[in-house]
């Protein structure tokens, strides 16, 4: 095998890639984010009143439609509302990764054909993306509770910590599905139905201790659970870190991260006759 061409797989020249790629992927983060809004009338403010809007119905419907309230807290809307919201902006950030990483190749011939373009970093910057709608949600949940409960504890400085393993985690699966995306068109289809799957069996409506007992261990199969849980730890109930699961959640995004990366260059050599 081909030396140079066996560390082009390695994660070392992913960090590599990626790091000396840095102007580039900012660029063209600002780009789509930008370009996503072009001809609104209220431009990136939709980003900030999607959101909102989100967040009062989802309210209306689970809490004063179907009645629903989070165990373990108050009981009060205001507080259904701010919970189910902090699960649902981890899911979103998770979700829009991977329902566009089937056709980031695919969508981006011209890419494909250019031999010096870095193609490793387009899942990247479709995460970048997602994380400038991420970072707005999270100003919009931090307003509602700076309205309703007050100054919010140091313990929300975690989050990013928290979310590191996602991070990993998700770049990992988009590098895998951008390009099994080129080579099976059908892949973008799958995806979006087991997305819809997973936000209805990750506790994102719904607490895991409002589940009878021999259910809930079937919600850890969902890979955003531990991440939705321990983001609401942190923003809501000031639990902080649980180090442990932290820890292995950490080693297997790295390795899917690894993984996901080395597939994606062994298989990229095929793009251009497929496209």
């Amino acid at each position: 095998m081909n030396p140079y061409a066996t560390h082009r797989l390695s994660p070392l020249f992913a960090l590599r890639s990626l790091a000396g790629h840095r102007r580039l992927i900012f660029e063209m983060v600002k780009r789509e984010v930008i370009g996503r809004y072009r001809g609104a009338m209220m431009g990136l403010l939709w980003s900030f009143f999607t959101p909102v809007l989100m967040l009062i119905v989802y309210t209306f419907v689970f809490s004063v439609v179907f009645k629903a309230r989070w165990g373990g807290g108050t009981g009060s809307r205001a507080e259904f509302a701010i919970v189910l919201f902090a699960g649902m902006i981890v899911f979103n950030l998770f979700s829009e990764c991977i329902n566009r990483a089937p056709s980031l190749v695919i969508a981006n011939p011209n890419y494909v054909k250019k031999v010096i373009f870095p193609l490793e970093i387009l899942p990247v910057v479709a995460f970048g993306s997602a994380l400038f709608h991420f970072f707005v949600s999270v100003l919009v949940w931090l307003l509602f509770y700076v309205i309703i409960f007050g100054i919010p504890h140091i313990g929300i400085l975690w989050l990013p910590v928290v979310l590191l393993p996602l991070a990993l985690f998700s770049v990992g699966i988009s590098w895998c599905l951008a390009s099994l995306g080129v080579f099976l068109r059908d892949v973008g289809q799958v995806i979006g139905v087991i997305t819809t799957i997973l936000m209805f069996m990750s506790p994102i409506f719904y607490s895991i201790e409002s589940l009878p007992e021999k259910f809930r261990g079937f919600m850890y199969l969902s890979p955003v659970t531990y991440f939705v849980e321990q983001t609401r730890d942190v923003l809501f109930w000031n639990k902080g870190v649980h180090w442990e699961p932290w820890c292995k959640m950490m080693l297997l995004s790295m390795a899917i991260a690894a993984l996901g990366f080395a597939w994606f260059q062994k298989t990229r050599k095929g793009f251009a006759d497929v496209i």
